[in-house]
Order: structure tokens, then sequence, then C-alpha cells
């Protein structure tokens, strides 16, 4: 008779998967609520304790960390010696371990869990069965997903027991999943212990989805989750309507809802390949729509759409009129869902703003043989802390104007220059080598909407005066940037030539 060990938290297809195993001849060994609740459904189990002989102990600490159990699930059915110590020490082998863990991760989710809670959720018997089990796959079938226990049913009773393939696909499962499991609790203790950069970073994610092709066709690509996610992420999107989310839907989406947190008024944002190509902020989300738009009535086409309020019918049929690919907001209407979900490809996702302004994580980029790591940008900047560096001094208004831009640029690929007004966007330059550039770019889209209201931004310092120069002949009246380039003097004494009111931040927004 082959013998199988069963020990789950989870209790899912637990008694099927047990009656199956005894259809096929094995005897159950379990222990604590696994074993009553087969017992419960008639199945007959041995206990830990007879197997070991030894009782369980430190309130359930102790109770498979034994040779009884250890020496069943490591010894190697194919070395004689290793038979012959088993069969001299009276161990018995085990064939089929079934385990899954403490519930870390759902403890440490808990908004009101202790640390003394989530220690005592740290499993030390089942990853060490699992580990054993799975080392020694060439003997042992090992099961950490209850998912898979169709699998082992079927090839049970297809070939009276496991393949060696499925057995080291499983094993490797084990692996990952103990891994993972630790990965979180060192992530836990590492944050509890205030340690900020350890020697050693743990990062584990679940696959969400298998992508259809990454950045370009050619490329595959899979989307992984977050174990631990926070609330206002694209991972916790729920999609409403449309085709599935591609690799390129996915990072813009994440880019627009980071411009999205940003607001606190009915704001809407436009964006298109990592860039906002429009802000607008309004009184309505209808009013913020119609700014949004205007700010880039071109760029918008096939754009990503992030609105902050619930979507009202009014702005559903101007956003109909339109190829969009998608639409982020915390609610819609009936009425609005209906005319947008008349585009069958158009994703309409629901996202919770409520959880916008939480503590963020820090963020990874992966680069060829490594990983960077850092904090995102999520300082939150007091206009009374920036320095009047000019001659001419900003009025209350330019001063709210110009934080809006600051807002803005900050999400601005570098070198990034936006200009606006205090209610959108009038023209963005993004991502040219040189500033100049940018500052062109931005006035050119701007067009015919400058006007006495236009600030503009800088995401650095000015290397030289010449982009000062550019938009003070073009109207611009007031300037935001961080201030810090050694010819600062320079770019301040042409904002002073041309009358233009120059404050600094002391901060800079670079965005790679």
């Amino acid at each position: 008779m082959k013998r199988a060990l069963m020990s789950v938290s989870d209790k899912t297809g637990l008694v099927s998967f047990a009656q199956k195993l005894i259809e096929k001849n094995f005897e159950i060994v379990s222990t604590g609520g696994t074993k009553k609740v087969l017992e419960d459904a008639g199945i007959e189990t041995i206990s830990v304790e007879d197997v070991t002989g030894f009782p369980e102990i430190l309130d359930g600490r102790v109770k498979t960390l034994n040779p009884f159990i250890h020496g069943g699930l490591l010894g190697r059915r194919d070395l004689p010696e290793h038979v012959k110590t088993m069969e001299k020490l009276h161990i018995q082998p085990i064939d089929l371990v079934c385990v899954n863990l403490y519930p870390f991760k759902e403890t440490i989710e808990k908004s009101d869990v202790t640390l003394a809670d989530a220690i005592e959720n740290i499993d030390i018997g089942g990853p060490s069965m699992l580990r054993s089990a799975a080392k020694n796959y060439h003997d042992v079938t090992v099961v950490v997903d209850s998912a898979d226990y169709q699998v082992i049913a079927n090839e049970l009773d297809e070939f009276g027991d496991t393949k060696l393939e499925t057995r080291a696909k499983f094993a490797a499962k084990v692996f990952r999943h103990t891994a993972a499991y630790d990965a979180l609790i060192a992530s836990y203790l590492t944050e509890k212990a205030g340690i900020v950069a350890p020697e050693k970073l743990t990062l584990t994610y679940d696959l969400e989805d298998s992508m259809r092709y990454g950045e370009n066709s050619h490329q595959k690509a899979w989307f992984y989750k977050d174990a631990l996610p926070k609330e206002y992420a694209i991972t916790n999107a729920k999609q409403l309507h449309g085709k599935k989310l591609s690799y390129n839907n996915i990072k813009d989406a994440d880019a627009a809802i980071r411009i999205a947190r940003e607001f606190a008024e009915p704001t809407v944002v436009a964006l298109k390949h990592m860039n906002p190509c429009g802000i607008g902020k309004g009184n309505t989300i209808e009013e913020a729509w119609d700014r949004a738009y205007a700010a880039d009535s071109i760029s918008i086409f096939g754009g990503v759409i992030v609105l902050n309020r619930k979507v009202d019918l009014a702005t559903a049929k101007k956003m109909h009129a339109l190829f969009l690919e998608i639409i982020i907001a915390p609610a819609y209407t009936d009425e609005a869902f209906e005319i947008l979900a008349k585009k069958k490809n158009i994703r309409l996702l629901q996202l919770d703003f409520v959880n916008k302004d939480e503590q963020p994580r820090k963020e990874t980029v992966s680069v060829m043989g490594g990983l960077l790591v850092q904090e995102q940008d999520v300082l939150e900047e007091d206009p009374e802390t920036w320095t009047v560096v000019t001659e001419k001094q900003p009025t209350a208004q330019q001063l709210k104007t110009l934080l809006f831009a600051w807002k803005a640029v900050k999400h601005t690929k570098s070198n990034a220059i936006v200009v606006t007004n205090d209610d959108q966007t009038l023209g963005i330059g993004a991502g040219q080598p040189n500033r100049i550039d940018s500052t062109k770019i931005a006035i050119k889209n701007a067009g015919n909407n400058l006007d006495e209201t236009a600030v503009l931004a800088s995401d650095a310092f000015f290397p030289m005066d010449d982009c000062v120069e550019y938009a003070a002949e073009h109207g611009i009246k007031a300037i935001v940037q961080p201030g810090g380039s050694i010819r600062d003097k320079d770019s301040i004494a042409m904002a002073n030539k041309y009358g233009i009111t120059m404050v600094t931040t002391g901060i800079r927004h670079f965005r790679h």
C-alpha cells in the first residue's frame, strides 16, 4: 500500500482528491484541521503522531519535523543503502505529499494585522515537507496547488502512477511556491525592521496573463502582478468591456493613472506612447474632457483616457465619436457605458480612485544583467517653498497655473517642456535630446492658444538661455524650472530682459 501525506490550509477539492487516493490503494497520513475534514467525510486517516511516535508540541509549531516524516520523503528507493536504513529504522516511504501553506499573504493583507499574527502564520513544517518531497521527485509526487489534483487523478487512472515528467514539473512548481512564500516573509520582515536597501532583493509576482505579443509582434510577453499590489494600480482595474489589454496598453495605462493621481479636481488625462498629449481640468468631467481634447485633438487619436470622475452620458458621447484605445474611470453611468460599449474593441476599465494617494512601493526597471530600484516620484510640492529668481514677481494666478504646468511636466519624458494655461495643457515637447527642441515643439503645438495666461514648465534646469529667449519671443510670461545650472544667471538675465517671471523649485523631475 502506498502512503500519502495530506496537510492543507486551503481545503478546496481536498475530500474528492483523498477519495481518489483511497480508491488507488493509498493510505493517508494527516494532522490537525485536514485530518478532521477527512474523517468528517468518512475517510480513515493515520495521525502524524502515530507515524512519528512523538506528540505535537509548542502549540503546533513542531509536529512533522521528524525523521519518520522526512526520512519517508527523502529516502531514495533506487539506493540499496537508503532502503536498508529505512527498513532498519522502520521508516515507511511516503509516496505522495499534498501540502499548502499557512495563509501568510492573506494575514498581512488585513488592515489590523499585528506582527505577532504575521509571525504565527509563517509556516515551517509545510515548506520543509514540500522541499523534501520535491527534492526526491523521482520517487515522490508532490502537489501544492488544488488545481493540479485532477492531473494526478487522471494519471493514476491511466497509468497507475504519476509520470516522472509530471513529478518534475510539480517539483519545480513547489520550489517556485516556497520561494515566493519566503520572499513575502522576507519583504515583510525587512520592512518591519526598517531596512531600506537589503543586500538581497526578494520580489515575487503572480502570472496575471500571457500576452499575445510584447512591444512588437515578434516579441513574446507575460504580465505579472505584484503579490501584494496597492489598490490604485492597473493590475486592480476591472475590465468591463473590449479586447484584452496588450503589452503597450498596460504600459500606457499605468503611465496615465500616475498622472491622474496628481489631481483632485475633475480632470481628464489623455496619453499617447507614455507621454501626456492633453490634460484638462474643469468644474465638471465633461468640461475637463473638452479641455483635454482641445489640448491636442490630433494626438489623442488612439490614445488612453483617464477620467477621475464617473463618466456621464454627455462626456461618453464625445469620446464615442473618436477612436480611443482605453478609457479608465472610477465608474460609468448605465447610459454612458451603453454608448461606449457599442465599439466592440475599446477597452473600458473601472478603477477605484479612493486610495490613489496611498503610499506607493518602490518601482523597478530591468537592465541587462540587473535591476534598478527607486522610490516612485510622488513628492508633493508646495509653491510656497519655490524661489522667485527674477525682478518680475508672479501673481497668485500665475503661481496656480505654474503648479498645474509643473504637475504635467513631471510625467512627460525628458527632455520635457510643457506649456499650459490654468485649465489645460497647450503644448508638450517630450523626449528630445536637447531642451531647445522640446521648447520649440511645445510652443509650436500650443499655436494660437498662447495668450497672456500661458506659462512654461521645464522638468530640469536650462543649460543655457536659448529656451528662455525663445519662450519670451512667443509670449510666455512665466516659467517654472528646478534651477541648479552653473548658467542659471544667464537664464535669469534673459527672463529679466523680457520681463518674464521665473520661479525655481529646487526639485528636478527627469522621467526616462
